[in-house]
């Protein structure tokens, strides 16, 4: 059995592969969610006026992005 740093370590390892999992997948839905708001759009769907929901999808993917290169 390893030391009591070691079976620190590898929990904390263990924690960051679970976040890094669910950030990948979270980004799977925001960048659905946008390929979804381009479509509507271009299918005549989403008039510019409402473009607020794609601002939103967008941010939420910059700021996934970001924790990956802190």
């Amino acid at each position: 059995m390893g030391t009591q740093d070691e079976i620190l370590l590898q929990h904390e390892l263990e924690v960051m592969a679970g976040i890094l999992e669910s950030k990948a997948q979270y980004r799977k839905i925001v960048k659905a969610g946008i390929a979804k708001w381009v479509k509507d759009f271009q299918d005549g769907r989403i008039e510019i006026k409402t473009v607020d929901d794609l601002k939103k999808l967008i941010e939420i993917d910059i700021e996934l992005q970001k924790d990956e290169f802190n």
